[in-house]
């Protein structure tokens, strides 16, 4: 009797999902949804006819089928890239360069290490920054850009990444603001003056149309480019910063500004590293995208780090 098909394309997952144990380990892994990974265990489970991930309280133990398969799934998945892969790329060897479009703060904080990375691995290679402009992810598909360090709440088309992690937004202000420690209510937040950064509209939109439906509107007294100008507009003005919990975390570390939760129910900020499908099997972007991601995720300025705190 012949056996069904087996979908090669859930042995990444399945071999993820051994190693973790942990669905939402899993997919920031992969550069899934959590749904995403819970619908290939559910399909891994039938056609392996076996519950592979076995939950234990609060955490999953592996069954018994799911033990004898680590060791051989490592082993295939090792041959078939070995068989797959083309000519060993050498970063030694390389003079490419390769452009990264992100704001302000991902210059400032993460990309000295980008370079001091690329310089003790790869001293031919040339990197190129360009401001990212929220959405316009014709950066990647026709401008050259490479790699792009954003939030999304899902993967554009056609286009690839890998999850970074999420946050929530946060209201942040200097130490002494008459709003400083207190609870901040929608009234008080909508009456202050605010500063934003570059529009914000890709990040605090959402907040304007809630106001909109109290009938209230910000006082955005300031808008600037850059996020290290806001810090320190922020840390000398009576003004209101909507912006990620993780870098008013670290502006809190800097200067005297302090930070409290907003007034209202607020969705998170999903972060991610994208790329054009273009560039997803080229060896030399592999190499370079993998050294962003390692850089960025271990940062003690990225929301990666500010997760594990």
């Amino acid at each position: 009797m012949s056996l069904p098909p087996f979908n090669l394309n859930l042995l990444r997952t399945l071999d993820v999902l051994l190693e973790t144990r942990n669905v939402t380990a899993a997919g920031r892994l992969l550069g899934m949804t959590q749904s995403a990974v819970s619908r290939q265990l559910v399909q891994l489970r039938e056609q392996l006819h076996d519950p592979l991930l076995i939950r234990e309280g609060q955490r999953y133990v592996l069954s018994e089928r799911a033990e004898t398969l680590r060791a051989p799934l490592k082993a295939m998945l090792s041959d078939m890239e070995s068989l797959m892969e083309g000519p060993r790329f050498d970063p030694a060897r390389c003079t490419r360069q390769f452009v990264i479009s992100g704001s302000d703060y991902i210059a400032d904080n993460m990309l000295p290490e980008v370079i001091t990375q690329l310089s003790e691995q790869a001293p031919g290679v040339r990197v190129a920054f360009r401001m990212w402009e929220s959405g316009h992810y014709r950066l990647l598909a026709d401008e050259g850009v490479d790699l792009v360090p954003t939030v999304a709440n899902a993967l554009p088309e056609h286009l690839y990444g890998r999850a970074m992690g999420e946050d929530r937004p946060v209201c942040a202000m200097r130490a002494d603001h008459p709003l400083a420690g207190k609870a901040l209510t929608l009234e008080a937040y909508a009456a202050a003056e605010h500063l934003d950064i570059g529009g914000g509209g890709d990040k605090i939109g959402f907040i304007d149309q809630h106001l909109a439906r109290a009938g209230l509107a910000r006082r955005v007294r300031l808008n600037v480019p850059f996020y290290s100008t806001a810090q320190r507009l922020l840390a000398t003005n009576d003004l209101l910063l909507t912006i990620p919990e993780h870098v008013a975390t670290v502006f809190a570390r800097q200067t005297p500004i302090v930070w409290t939760a907003l007034p209202i129910d607020v969705p998170a900020y999903r972060y991610w590293m994208l790329w054009h499908a273009r560039s997803q099997h080229d060896p030399a972007h592999q190499w370079f995208r993998n050294l962003v991601h390692q850089v960025l995720f271990q940062s003690i300025h990225g929301v990666s780090q500010f997760l594990r705190a």
